[in-house]
């Protein structure tokens, strides 16, 4: 995972330090980790990298003063895709994330262990030792209150 996550910083975050990142990011999730239960460890650990490379990406005022048409061809980090499709993306995702953080405790645990984890229902609620039917209307609730969420903010 460190490969992949070192290769992402490189490519998004060119001038930022690779390994100050990667280490902040993994004191970071070593926290999260003692303090509740993290449904993807490696969404939350590039999504800690990001958040930690821009932070100091921004806060250094790291800029060039060469223009972009001047750059050589290298430097381009992404031909393929459109940089707003990408930023769009992002976004939406981002949004997403803060649509389930903002469902209660429960009815959140079960909604990513049913999305991000993929886990049925009832294995869902073997795990958590519950029926099989309160997990299906945690489920529907969370779809619920998400999908209200997204639409309330133009999703």
């Amino acid at each position: 995972m460190e490969p992949a996550l070192r290769g992402y910083l490189r490519r998004r975050f060119p001038s930022v330090d690779t390994d100050d990142v990667i280490q902040e990011s993994y004191l970071r999730l070593w926290k999260a980790r003692a303090v509740g239960r993290i449904a993807s460890t490696k969404a939350y650990l590039f999504t800690i990298a990001r958040n930690t490379a821009s932070t100091i990406f921004h806060r250094g005022g790291i800029f060039s003063h060469v223009p972009v048409n001047e750059l050589p061809e290298g430097r381009v980090l992404d031909e393929g895709h459109d940089g707003a499709e990408i930023t769009n993306t992002h976004l939406r995702l981002d949004l997403a994330v803060e649509a389930i953080d903002q469902l209660p405790p429960r009815c959140r645990e079960i909604f990513r262990m049913a999305a991000l984890d993929q886990l049925s229902p009832a294995e869902i609620a073997v795990r958590l030792r519950l029926s099989e039917n309160t997990v299906y209307v945690q489920i529907a609730r969370g779809v619920k209150k998400c999908s209200d969420y997204l639409r309330e903010r133009g999703e």
